[in-house]
Order: C-alpha cells, then sequence, then structure tokens
C-alpha cells in the first residue's frame, strides 16, 4: 500500500510541476537558513575537551587594579589570564596531576638546508611538557618532550603536519634539526590532524584560529628572552626595560591549566591558591579582594562569551524565517489539496477510506519535504562556503557533516508534515456526493 501511494504522490507532483517546485523550493530554502546558522552555532558552542571536561581546570587569579575592574561590564571577573610568576607558582604546587603553562610567539623557519625551500613565519606555543597529554594532542610522528627539556631549555620542537609538510616534504623528521629564528631546533614530534575548535586552551587569542604551528618548551622562550606573541595585558605603570622586568611585572600574559583527578584535591588545591594569594597580599601585591577562580572546559567557554547572544538570536530568527516558509507551503497545498478534491471525491465513492485519503496525501507531503531537505543541504553546503569566504576564522567552522545531514532532512520531513496536517485533513473531510453530482 506504501509503495501505492508513493506512485500517487509522484503522479501529483508530475500533474503540477510549477507548484510542486515552488512548495520544495521554499522548504529547501527555510532549512538551508535554519542549517546554515545552526551549523556555525553548533560547531562554535562545541567542546573539544568534553571527554576530560571534568578533571581539567583553566586557572585565574584576581590581580588587577582595586579601582578599575579587568572587565567593565563584567567587574566581578578576574583577568582571563597570569602573570609569568603566578602561572609558574600555581604549576609548581605539587597538587595537581599534570600542569601546564602557555603563551604565544613567532618564530622564522629557515628549512633551506634540507629542502632549499624559503622562509616562512609562523606562530608558536611556548609551553610545558604536559600540553601533549592534558589536551589529547594526537601524534602523526614522535611525541612531546620531557621533563629534563623543559627544566634544560633544551632546544626541542613538535611541528604540526602542515609545518613538517613546508620544512621536511611531509616525512618523518623526528631527530632532524630545524632552524628557527638562526638557531637548531631537534624535532622530536610531528602532530597528526588536529583543529580543537573552538581553541578551549587558549580563548586570549583567537578562539578560533587554527592551533599554533610548532610547540617550543617555555623554558626556552624564558632563555632566549622571547617576546609575546598574544594579548599582554597590564593595569600600572611599571619599568617594562627588559625581558626580566617583563617576566616580574604585573602584567598578565599566560595561561594556566591544572588536571586533577580528585574532587577532594581540586579543593585542597583551591584552598593553596587561595593561601598562596593571602601570601602575596602581604607582601604588597593582590589589592582586590580575594577571587579565584577555577574553570571547568565547558565553564570556560560560557564565561569567555565564545558563542555571543548574537548567534543565538540568528538561530531564533533562521526558524522563524522557515516558519514564513511553512506558512507558504501550507497555502500552496491547501490550494493544491483542495483543487484536486473532485479527484478524491471520486475514490471516496469507489470505496477509499478517510484513513487511505489521509495517508496518500501525507506520504505526498513527506515526499515534498524529503526532496527539500535534500536540496537543503546543497544549499546549507552553499552558505556554509560564503561565511568561510567571509571570516577567515571560521574556515575550520563551516563544514557539512553527516550528524548535520541528518538533522537538516529530519527538519524537512517534520516541518513538511507539520505544514501538510491542516491542507490534508481539509481533503480528507470530502463529501463524494457533492462532486459525483457534478461529474
Amino acid at each position: 500500500m506504501f509503495s501505492y501511494h508513493l506512485r500517487l504522490a509522484f503522479k501529483s507532483l508530475r500533474r503540477n510541476p510549477v507548484l510542486s517546485a515552488l512548495m520544495i523550493g521554499a522548504i529547501a530554502l527555510g532549512v538551508s537558513v535554519c542549517s546554515t546558522t545552526l551549523t556555525v552555532y553548533r560547531l562554535m558552542s562545541g567542546n573539544p575537551l568534553a571527554r576530560n571536561n571534568d578533571v581539567l581546570y583553566s586557572m585565574t587569579i584576581d590581580s588587577w587594579d582595586p579601582n578599575d575592574a579587568f572587565d567593565r561590564k563584567r567587574p566581578e571577573l578576574p583577568p582571563m589570564e597570569l602573570t609569568y610568576r603566578d602561572a609558574i607558582a600555581l604549576a609548581n604546587s605539587g597538587l595537581s596531576s599534570h600542569s601546564v603553562v602557555m603563551r604565544k610567539t613567532a618564530f622564522v623557519v629557515d628549512p633551506s638546508r634540507v629542502t632549499g625551500a624559503k622562509p616562512f613565519q609562523v606562530e608558536a606555543r611556548l609551553t610545558t611538557k604536559d600540553f601533549f597529554g592534558m589536551f589529547s594532542v594526537p601524534f602523526r610522528y614522535g611525541g612531546g618532550w620531557d621533563q629534563s627539556a623543559d627544566d634544560g631549555a633544551q632546544r626541542v620542537v613538535v611541528l604540526t603536519r602542515e609545518t613538517n609538510q613546508k620544512a621536511f616534504g611531509d616525512v618523518d623528521s623526528v631527530g632532524k634539526t630545524v632552524q628557527l629564528d638562526g638557531l637548531d631546533y631537534k624535532v622530536v614530534g610531528v602532530l597528526d590532524e588536529w583543529s580543537p575548535s573552538p581553541k578551549v586552551y587558549d580563548l586570549n587569542n583567537g578562539a578560533f584560529d587554527p592551533p599554533e604551528e610548532l610547540f617550543v618548551p617555555l623554558s626556552v622562550g624564558i632563555a632566549l628572552e622571547l617576546q609575546p606573541g598574544g594579548n599582554v595585558n597590564c593595569w600600572r605603570n611599571q619599568p617594562l626595560n627588559s625581558f626580566k622586568d617583563l617576566l616580574n611585572s604585573d602584567c598578565t600574559w599566560h595561561q594556566a591549566w591544572v588536571q586533577i583527578d580528585d574532587a577532594r584535591k581540586a579543593e585542597a588545591y583551591k584552598d593553596y591558591v587561595d593561601n598562596y594569594v593571602r601570601e602575596q597580599k602581604a607582601l604588597g601585591r593582590f589589592p582586590r579582594p580575594l577571587n579565584n577562580r577555577m574553570y571547568h572546559p565547558d565553564d570556560w567557554l560560557k564565561v569567555n562569551r565564545v558563542v555571543g547572544n548574537d548567534n543565538r538570536v540568528l538561530v531564533g530568527l533562521s526558524f522563524m524565517f522557515l516558519a514564513v516558509c511553512l506558512l507558504n507551503m501550507l497555502g500552496l497545498l491547501l490550494a493544491k489539496f483542495l483543487g484536486a478534491s473532485p479527484l478524491v471525491g471520486l475514490r471516496r465513492a469507489l470505496g477509499a477510506s478517510r484513513s487511505m485519503i489521509f495517508r496518500q496525501h501525507l506520504i505526498e507531503v513527506g515526499v515534498i519535504g524529503l526532496a527539500g531537505g535534500i536540496i537543503g543541504v546543497g544549499l546549507t553546503a552553499l552558505g556554509l562556503l560564503y561565511v568561510r569566504s567571509m571570516y577567515d576564522n571560521y574556515d575550520g567552522l563551516t563544514r557539512v557533516d553527516l550528524q548535520m545531514v541528518v538533522i537538516s532532512i529530519g527538519i524537512a520531513l517534520i516541518s513538511g508534515l507539520v505544514a501538510g496536517l491542516y491542507p490534508t485533513w481539509r481533503v480528507c473531510r470530502t463529501q463524494p456526493a457533492g462532486h459525483l453530482k457534478v461529474q
């Protein structure tokens, strides 16, 4: 019976091709707008660290101006980054399973001795050894460095797959030497494909920027006095005549994360941070009230407002647009179904029940919804291409995956069926006697 109704649906659609195209186009347009905004919203609001969310913490300390909050719109929040000495003190507590202190910088990579290619500049992350394990970074070749590299400021480097391609031609370069800013660094690892979005580990320097192109021990950055490549925020006048002055200043420019696998240990760590701040207050630092915070990755995304209210408004507006499209589709369906009421009356007179008529027309509406959903997926892909062309930082976000295809087609089917319920109900009430007298 289903196949019979399906054949009737296709015959009905072919009977009025222009009207059918208008209905399919209406639902396809509405679905594509919804799917485009939903895709961007879903990927922007995702948490790449969801698997380890409950054991990872981003650390903040309120070391700011006593007379002016760091964020005037949200004065209750401390600065989103730490000073160098505070970040190191928190990392060296001994109370966490793993800890990371990091910041951005930049290097000029010179692969001319290896491949003869021209030098190129890259963004780099100066970090400590636990970065790769805490943030589940995949390796194609080799791995990260060990504690001795951090302690001894050894010139070792981990390359991304793209940087390795440029410098060595996409071969296993572990153990080879690459020149960064004129100095030789030993390659200890090459990353596999890895593009966390948002970039939770550093939301202060481009939440949707791609990961840095190479990774070097933080201690090397200190030894070589590598300048910061990210945000540096200072609240009072301090002499910054040298790199050492910057290290000892109250400027915030480092990120600190810890991994604590037990809730009781997390409370102990929070007490340690509070006591550390009290000690620093006794030395004349931290003039603001005690306001230390530990954020899980999902909370860190929220407090940094990675997904703004305008994105939520856009999602709401897109569904309102879909509703308008469905109203148009409802009107077209009503005209189409009522126009075919003489045929329905004849079928009723020949013995077709109301339930059969209802199923037939509902299947026709489902076919319209399915066709609109398939076309809508194609329009969504075009919409995401437009988003990529408008916003460079969204390049890693705007992609149509299988899950979004299923959601889009599901929205189209449900929307089509909702829009078709009333016209289908109306045509089922057709009385055959009136039409038979006219025929």
